[in-house]
């Protein structure tokens, strides 16, 4: 009975994988030494058009982790379907205030709206359905792609790092994100077709740079549910080390049914399953990103 032919792709990811199971010939970002004093914040978007990708997940998760490594984290939920806000246990529909109104409402403050969540250190801008409205408004508005810049520069000095939720387009909430932020963090599934899309996102930073916010950097591409068993996604993922190299975090988060446990709980995974891989995938994130 003859032997079945081997693959020369699989043989070839095989030994990718055995020799570089990380992915990338690096060492891992060291453990980040105590803060002495908070702020100003460093405003990190965490971007992309598609959806279904793990933004919100990564923006929880990544949020709790540098909370435990001793920074003041500041979420905000720029997303009018509130995904993040749920993540944490908040109702949306049940808010009497939201950025909504902080974007809207001269009367409304930011410390109107900030909530406190279970995890110590990391504070909420929470989102619901009214935020959708807020981008027909602002079309008419004089600078109206640094609204929420403003909003949140009263309490930058308070924080170490804002992490926004953004929406998944490239609309004008979007802009606005890109426009206040420092750096950019890009979740990308490892699937063909995220990877597609990619590209898209970057000529949109590029051409933030260049008009609004010269100092906007990507701070890292970090690949999700991402499956060592096939073929397909670490055939994404060779391909997206291959195309952007350093910008891609040693950070590898897989796929798991933990993630979407973690929502219904309506907390991060570093405290609703703190021994986890995915909760020890985020810690090494957030060292990755303390580091950048």
């Amino acid at each position: 009975m003859s032997r079945p032919r081997p693959n020369p792709r699989q043989a070839a990811f095989d030994d990718h994988e055995r020799d570089d199971p990380g992915g990338k010939h690096r060492l891992k970002a060291p453990e980040p030494p105590p803060l002495t004093e908070h702020g100003p914040a460093r405003v990190i978007a965490v971007a992309n058009q598609k959806g279904g990708v793990g933004k919100t997940t990564s923006t929880i998760n990544l949020g709790a982790a540098l909370a435990e490594y001793g920074r003041k984290v500041l979420l905000v939920d720029f997303d009018p379907q509130g995904a993040l806000s749920v993540g944490l246990g908040v109702q949306p529909h049940q808010l009497d205030r939201t950025i909504h109104n902080l974007l809207m409402d001269r009367n409304t403050t930011i410390d109107d709206v900030i909530m406190k969540t279970n995890v110590a250190g990391m504070d909420l801008l929470p989102s619901n359905i009214d935020l959708s409205a807020a981008e027909v408004q602002l079309v008419t508005e004089v600078g109206r792609e640094q609204a929420l810049g403003r909003a949140i520069r009263p309490v930058l000095d308070q924080y170490d790092i804002v992490l926004i939720d953004c929406q998944p387009s490239l609309g004008l909430l979007t802009i606005n994100a890109l426009s206040c932020s420092d750096q950019v963090l890009i979740p990308l599934e490892c699937e063909f077709f995220s990877l597609r899309g990619v590209a898209l996102l970057i000529d949109t930073i590029d051409k933030v740079k260049d008009r609004l916010n010269p100092d906007l950097s990507i701070v890292g591409i970090l690949p999700t549910m991402y499956d060592p068993r096939t073929l397909h996604t670490r055939e994404v993922k060779a391909r997206v080390m291959e195309a952007f190299g350093e910008l891609v975090f040693h950070t590898v988060i897989n796929r798991t049914v933990r993630f979407p446990e973690t929502t219904v709980a309506g907390e991060p995974i570093t405290t609703w399953a703190p021994t986890s891989a995915g909760a020890t995938a985020y810690r090494a994130l957030a060292r990755e990103v303390i580091a950048r």
